[in-house]
């Protein structure tokens, strides 16, 4: 199990932990232990499901459990998923998300599934390299986001969630076409300020939308009939994706330029960057406990760097600050696009 480090030090390392091994015997015999807890290796069971999926379940249970019962247990998960004691942890709301994450987890140590996850593809009109990153996400602490490029959109999705927003979710979209011009420093400390770029950005998006819907259904009434100019309407395509590739690439090697978070906008980690190379429009999914009344809401998503970007939650008024996972994972690479899309789709129905 690969784990965040702890919150909100979203540039350490990420820290790995056991929970099971195999032991290949003679006459293809293998014996298999589970390694969760603290009582030190017993016996587990491994089935294949289907391809790319198995699942393990461990026999003896009790191995999972500790003399001073539930409080004991959830003390020392405290301590290893967090790092911190109850004690530390102040904020009743953050306590009670925390107890609900233990409880949650708990109930699926003795039998796991296991599903194959391909990192994205890249491409060279990509904004950064696409992969899996280390996000803050206030209360809930630390998740892993895996950032793919889709055209002039790029995704963030759950690979690890929380009581609001499961794994497999979107938590935040990026609109390439729309990039933003931040206030000089001064007048980007004005929370009020942003929230007036940001919504007005999203208004626009708006009627492009409606008009791009109105031309869809337009041209499905005219189906029947072929279009007066196909070639100058491919060709003028053609060109503003040309010209939109130039300008990601000019954005790319664009000089930097400084940046602070608005007065009001809370952040786990106030160590974020003070320079920026770029920003962009886009959404965030809210929800309520158990993924209840999910709805996307506008934000600003902030590009560091090649390895660390940000997304300001107008709605929340509040910041997180995603860090590049350099683990150097073998075989992950998607045999195509179809593929990868593919399983985008899997873990976000099996979310919903």
């Amino acid at each position: 199990m690969y784990l965040p480090p702890h919150d909100p030090h979203v540039d350490d390392p990420m820290r790995f932990k056991p929970l099971f091994r195999i032991h290949l015997m003679e006459r293809k015999c293998a014996t298999v232990e589970c390694m969760y807890g603290h009582k030190g290796p017993h016996n587990g069971h491994i089935q294949i499901v289907k391809k790319d999926e198995f699942s393990t379940k461990c026999n003896q249970t009790d191995h999972h459990r500790m003399s001073g019962g539930r409080q004991e247990e959830f003390r020392t998960w405290l301590r290893e998923e967090w790092g911190r004691t109850l004690e530390d942890i102040f904020h009743e709301h953050m306590q009670e998300l925390i107890l609900m994450k233990f409880i949650y987890t708990s109930q699926y140590d003795n039998c796991l599934t296991y599903r194959r996850i391909y990192l994205p593809p890249s491409s060279p009109d990509d904004l950064i390299q696409p992969g899996l990153f280390k996000g803050t996400y206030g209360s809930h602490g630390l998740e892993i986001v895996m950032l793919s490029f889709h055209g002039k959109k790029a995704k963030g999705t759950k690979i690890t969630g929380d009581p609001n927003i499961p794994a497999g979710q979107q938590t935040v979209e990026i609109d390439l076409a729309h990039p933003l011009q931040l206030p000089d420093i001064e007048n980007l400390r004005d929370f009020s300020e942003l929230s007036r770029i940001v919504l007005e950005v999203q208004e626009q998006v708006r009627r492009e939308e409606q008009e791009q819907q109105q031309e869809e259904e337009e041209h499905s009434q005219q189906a029947a009939s072929p279009p007066a100019s196909p070639l100058g309407g491919e060709g003028a395509e053609g060109e503003e994706t040309a010209a939109g590739a130039e300008g990601t690439t000019q954005d790319k090697a664009a000089a930097s330029q400084p940046f602070v978070l608005p007065m009001g906008v809370i952040s786990r980690n106030e160590d974020y960057p003070r320079a920026c190379r770029i920003c962009f429009y886009g959404t965030g999914l809210i929800a309520g406990h158990g993924f209840t009344s999910p709805e996307r809401t506008p934000g600003v998503f902030v590009l560091f760097d090649d390895d660390r970007f940000g997304f300001i939650w107008l709605e929340l008024k509040s910041f997180s600050l995603y860090s590049r996972i350099k683990v150097p994972f073998q075989n992950a690479q998607a045999p195509s696009r179809e593929a990868f899309d593919e399983m985008l789709k899997n873990i976000q129905s099996l979310a919903t």
